[in-house]
């Protein structure tokens, strides 16, 4: 049986700047409205690592102080500043070694997926 956990989210470019300044990622396209503007996007969007962070919060929940020791995402569209987010995690295979999860962030706008993946975390013993 496969469990699940959700949250909302939907950052402001203080948001971005504040990732920015932590991370040390700069890229316009996260931090420079004028730039963006004049991007395919159109305006600033999110860093994966951001969308990350907020996808391994959902995997604690799911596998408390679970050890993740491996991931895969994609960035099939862009998650822009002020709109919001779906982010989720699911369950989608689980032994007492491994817990595999289904990684998932969609625009609630127009249910376009901005990141999806999987990752694999070993729980605590």
């Amino acid at each position: 049986m496969s469990r699940r956990v959700a949250r909302e989210r939907t950052f402001s470019q203080a948001d971005f700047d504040a990732f920015a300044a932590l991370s040390g990622d700069n890229n316009p396209i996260h931090v420079d409205p004028d730039f963006s503007a004049h991007t395919r996007f159109g305006r600033t969007v999110a860093h994966g690592a951001l969308l990350c962070s907020v996808l391994r919060g959902l995997v604690e929940e799911l596998v408390p102080g679970g050890r993740q020791v491996r991931q895969s995402t994609m960035y099939p569209a862009p998650s822009p500043a002020g709109e919001p987010l779906l982010f989720e995690a699911e369950t989608i295979g689980e032994t007492p070694e491994r817990v595999q999860i289904r990684l998932l962030v969609t625009r609630q706008g127009d249910g376009e997926v901005t990141c999806r993946g999987e990752t694999e975390v070993v729980p605590c013993r």
